[in-house]
């Protein structure tokens, strides 16, 4: 097991990286080895971990060995020459990329690499990619800056080729499945129903192969089509929806939360039952950014059932096309009655619709009113 084994179906990508990390370490100038690089790849299919398996391969004297303590510190977060920046808000900021810059200055501590990870590049601010630029052009010798978004397109042309591009690929079916049932106590039934509907989504399969709610919550989702009959019901569905994507949000943050919250409030306690000065003012930031987070987990559950519901009219469409390969194949009576009900050229249609409102999530158009013009325009 190294530190790759996580990254499934993407073995045209390691290969590549390991011939990085040689040459990286042997010293020899080869253009296989540079300090900007960019992860693409659709969500789920492993970029975040590919960067970060890369990172521990840099800074392990094994080359990724997966069990030693740079290795284990890298994959948990916690090394000191390995930064990993996930933003919580809707957006990556200028002075939150200006921090990062300041940080990665520094000389490595215990190896020959600092290594600077930024996840969902794709959110930069205009002001914040122009900040993060000349750094990327002129980094230090020692610092290695590493970069994922979902596509090319999302990261500004001047950033983007100023970085070698590792293209990760959409996992298939059955390596998801063979992965599932390697880590997990599922059975086989339950591995390859999680694999189908998730769609090469390792993350999504895993989640709801291992949830109960997840599951319910999923069934919740895919009945809301079926629901659509008057102008009441979108309105009702939408608003159903939105009520999905908050109790999953606050089921899967408040634990994370309060221990912040608390851990802070430990940080800046004072003798007596006040706090230290600034203790207030750091409360207040974290509480907002606590709520910058809680946004964005709504928007992405949101975008996560509109997937979902993206498969109910695919499964419409295969169904008119009379082929069976559906991926919701625990609806099928449904889907297949839905489907003698309407035109395939409508469900394109619809796709589309769906497809759309997504577009319009994720430039930050407010979800219920986005979700209720979609309803309505699916009856």
């Amino acid at each position: 097991m190294t530190v790759f084994s996580s990254l499934i179906g993407q073995n045209h990508i390691v290969e590549q990286l390991n011939h990085a990390v040689q040459v990286a370490k042997s010293g020899e100038t080869s253009q296989a080895m540079t300090h900007s690089w960019l992860f693409v790849g659709p969500p789920g299919s492993g970029r975040s971990n590919a960067a970060i398996a890369f990172a521990a391969s840099l800074v392990c004297k094994d080359n990724g060995c997966g069990a030693c303590v740079d290795c284990t510190t890298v994959l948990t977060s916690t090394h000191v020459d390995v930064e990993r920046f996930n933003p919580s808000g809707l957006s990556i900021k200028a002075e939150e990329v200006r921090e990062l810059i300041s940080r990665s200055s520094w000389s490595p501590s215990v190896g020959g690499w600092r290594i600077v990870i930024i996840e969902d590049s794709d959110r930069l601010t205009e002001t914040a990619a122009n900040a993060l630029l000349k750094t990327i052009e002129e980094p230090e010798s020692h610092t290695v800056w590493l970069l994922c978004a979902p596509t090319l397109g999302d990261v500004p042309v001047t950033i983007r080729s100023r970085c070698r591009h590792v293209q990760l690929r959409t996992p298939s079916t059955k390596s998801v499945e063979e992965f599932l049932l390697n880590s997990t106590k599922i059975d086989a039934e339950t591995a390859a129903f999680s694999a189908r509907v998730s769609q090469g989504h390792i993350g999504r399969a895993r989640y709801i192969a291992t949830n109960l709610d997840a599951q319910l919550r999923r069934k919740e989702v895919l009945a809301l089509p079926l629901s659509l009959k008057d102008i009441e019901s979108c309105f009702k569905a939408a608003q159903i929806l939105v009520n999905i994507a908050e109790e999953q949000t606050e089921t899967e943050n408040a634990e994370k939360d309060a221990l912040e919250l608390k851990e802070l409030q430990d940080a800046y306690q004072g003798a007596g039952r006040g706090l230290i000065s600034g203790g207030a003012k750091a409360i207040k930031d974290l509480e907002k950014d606590q709520k910058s987070s809680t946004t964005r987990s709504i928007r992405d559950n949101i975008d996560a059932s509109l997937l979902d519901i993206a498969t109910f009219y695919r499964d419409v469409l295969v169904v008119q096309s009379r082929n069976n390969e559906i991926l919701n194949v625990d609806l099928a009576e449904e889907i297949t009655n839905y489907a003698r009900t309407t035109s395939s050229r409508r469900t394109l249609e619809q796709i589309e619709l769906v497809l759309s409102a997504r577009t319009h999530l994720s430039r930050n158009a407010a979800p219920l009113a986005t979700l209720e013009a979609l309803f309505c325009a699916l009856k």
